[in-house]
């Protein structure tokens, strides 16, 4: 049996929690503490949990207490894109009931009214394994939303990519390459976010989540793992992609944007190519589109220009259980 502990009960240092997430199964730069550490303090009512067996550190739950329409709700995580139990590659069957069970006694020495947690989806797992989702439905919870992420593999042969783009997408790349967009790494953040809000608030009429000052501390915070990748007409940025290598297997392209004025050089669809390309050359087994369905509403356009670059959906789940 794991015994818990809740963090700030304990000697554990970030590092540590940190180092654990490095060496788990399924952990990501959002379940670290450095992550977590951008948002001011006071935003969130930390209760994250340590579990430890035969007095080893064997798990971990980055959590916090919100209040949310009038109910008490233990939520992993508020501030990251996704939370759950972070653990080690033999977890087993038994082991993964006794996690879900001792949240669930944790949240009622908390007096919640309610669990809620998004996990990772399987493909940042590094033995995949539904034994976290099983121990979830048999104590009861239910799915709030099971959203669709688009996917595209990148363990194939660097000559097989581009086959696994649409037809008109590879015309579109081609197009760009003739028209001399260059695809380059840079740090040109704050033309990037311009075109960015610019291009939210015309498409959807909604901001970016994240402030650029944000993304400037989030790049600081992680100077390896958060990248601008831009496509040029010359010196001009006319698009970009934001991208956050969640874990070694899989990057998350965070935020996409292109300048409308530019919209005839196709430089989105070479953006991509480039990227699939240089992250498949580092290891990558994953490239991590994001949702195309919003509280499970399917967006059919946004589904489509996903799939012209060969993405294909898996589950984004979000389990709860009301106490």
């Amino acid at each position: 049996m794991f015994e818990y502990f809740p963090l700030n009960t304990i000697k554990l240092s970030d590092t540590e929690w940190d180092n654990f997430v490095d060496s788990s199964d399924n952990g990501t730069m959002f379940h670290k503490r450095l992550f977590l550490s951008y948002h001011p303090k006071g935003r969130f009512n930390d209760a994250s949990l340590v579990f430890k067996k035969n007095n080893q550190l064997s798990a971990l739950f980055t959590a916090a207490v919100v209040e949310r329409e009038g109910k008490k709700v233990l939520v992993s995580h508020s501030g990251a894109s996704y939370g759950g139990f972070i653990y080690r590659s033999d977890l087993n069957f038994r082991e993964a009931f006794d996690l879900v069970e001792s949240i669930i006694d944790y949240a009622g020495k908390l007096k919640c009214d309610r669990i809620q947690l998004t996990p990772p989806p399987i493909i940042y797992q590094s033995k995949y394994s539904n034994y976290i989702d099983f121990a979830l439905v048999k104590n009861e919870f239910n799915y709030l939303k099971r959203d669709v992420s688009s996917v595209v593999q990148l363990d194939v042969q660097k000559e097989d990519l581009f086959s696994t783009y649409r037809a008109e997408a590879r015309t579109a790349a081609k197009k760009a390459i003739k028209q001399g967009i260059e695809i380059v790494e840079c740090d040109r953040f704050e033309e990037y976010y311009e075109i960015l809000k610019t291009n939210l608030k015309m498409r959807h009429n909604v901001n970016p989540t994240h402030s650029l000052d944000e993304i400037l501390k989030l790049k600081k915070l992680f100077p390896a793992k958060i990248r601008l990748w831009g496509a040029f007409k010359g010196d001009k940025l006319i698009a970009g992609v934001c991208n956050f290598s969640a874990n070694p297997k899989v990057v998350l392209a965070f935020y996409i944007s292109h300048d409308e004025k530019y919209q005839e050089y196709r430089a989105v669809n070479l953006l991509f190519y480039e990227i699939m390309n240089r992250y498949r050359d580092e290891g990558f087994k994953f490239l991590d589109f994001g949702i195309f369905t919003v509280n499970m509403e399917p967006n059919w356009g946004l589904a489509r220009f996903k799939e012209n670059f060969g993405a294909r959906g898996i589950f984004r789940d979000t389990f709860y259980k009301d106490i």
